[in-house]
């Protein structure tokens, strides 16, 4: 009875110490998503990430950001507003299993829609997916090569500043090369 009670405790031991950890602490034991933790904290995102989930995190690795010229990674860590959006641009709501990851768009915590696409192996926009079903707590990490920018969000079309002119029969005058599909 004494060896069946300690090797209950023993189990019960090991299995609490085998459960996944939430994603930030899957991260960060990883070794190689320290420029994406650093990230996260400058966004305020640890207690999010932490959180119940479920999330489905497309992680850039330290190699993707050094893709990124060391300024701009910079001015990006420092503007919150902008890092919080892409960082949120790298995650979906739900444990989304690579077995279950179908072509076409999908929706971002960020709130524009991401291209996931299968020819020529996993992607996600222009990252290619080099790692899957990094199983968290709280959700699954797909390692990324690249950090995806969420698109631009404009105001205006390009050159919907540009004066128009009406003319005689009601069209309109652009400077020389610009075509109707320039208007706004």
């Amino acid at each position: 009875m004494k060896k069946t009670a300690s090797a209950l405790v023993l189990a019960l031991a090991f299995s609490g110490s085998a459960m996944a950890a939430d994603i930030v602490d899957t991260a960060v034991s990883a070794g190689s998503f320290n420029t994406l933790v650093t990230a996260v904290k400058a966004a305020g995102l640890v207690d999010t990430l932490k959180g119940p989930g479920p999330f489905t995190v497309f992680a850039p690795t330290d190699e993707a950001f050094a893709k990124i010229p060391k300024d701009q990674l910079n001015a990006l860590l420092a503007d919150k507003k902008k890092l919080t959006d892409v960082l949120t641009y790298h995650v979906v709501s739900g444990k989304v299993m690579a077995k279950d990851v179908k072509a076409g768009p999908v929706k971002t915590v960020e709130g524009a829609s991401a291209m996931i696409s299968t020819d020529g192996g996993p992607r996600i926009d222009n990252a290619r997916i080099i790692k899957t079903d990094v199983v968290a707590s709280n959700g699954v990490i797909h390692v990324i090569d690249t950090v995806i920018m969420p698109p631009q969000k404009m105001s205006t079309t390009p050159y919907s500043h540009w004066p128009q002119r009406s003319l005689v029969g009601g069209s309109s005058y652009r400077p020389m090369g610009m075509d109707s599909s320039h208007t706004s």
